[in-house]
């Protein structure tokens, strides 16, 4: 990372938007002397980054539900929806608000399902799949880790 004299360099925006791209977070912000540079992505980017993740996720959840030895058992792995990042999730967009989900509520395609913290930016969660909430995995203000199932949509 280098600093001209006129500018920054843009080589250096570059590569942040780069790491934007292969790490789905939104924001980034470096520090360099008194420079300080920020890049971000838009909302839609952001939703559409988040939609990647989940198909990633499914296969690796396919030979579980395989090796089970009693087919008639479902196995929720498969129709959990997985955190799509690291950070802190939350069941409500403020600590006085009324939850985005409850257990047994139908829920459509795209409706956000919970909020994930992440490096301060609040990042919402939508529904991959229209279904029933079967289950929340997580507390409200628990850490969660990119992967992890979070809620279970039948």
């Amino acid at each position: 990372m280098s600093i001209k004299k006129t500018g920054v360099d843009q080589q250096l925006i570059r590569d942040l938007a780069g790491i934007l791209n292969d790490t789905n977070l939104t924001e980034i912000e470096v520090e360099l002397g008194d420079l300080k540079v920020r890049v971000s992505r838009q909302a839609p980017a952001a939703v559409h980054a988040i939609a990647a993740p989940q198909a990633g996720y499914a296969p690796a959840a396919q030979p579980a539900a395989s090796a089970a030895a009693a087919p008639a058992v479902a196995d929720p792995s498969k129709n959990a929806v997985p955190s799509p990042m690291v950070g802190t999730a939350y069941l409500a967009p403020s600590p006085d608000a009324k939850a985005f989900i409850e257990i047994g509520q139908k829920v459509k395609e795209g409706q956000t399902l919970l909020i994930i913290e992440a490096m301060k930016t609040m990042n919402q969660i939508p529904s991959p799949r229209p279904g029933t909430v079967t289950a929340i995995l997580f507390e409200d203000g628990q850490p969660v880790e990119y992967g992890m199932p979070l809620v279970v949509i039948e």
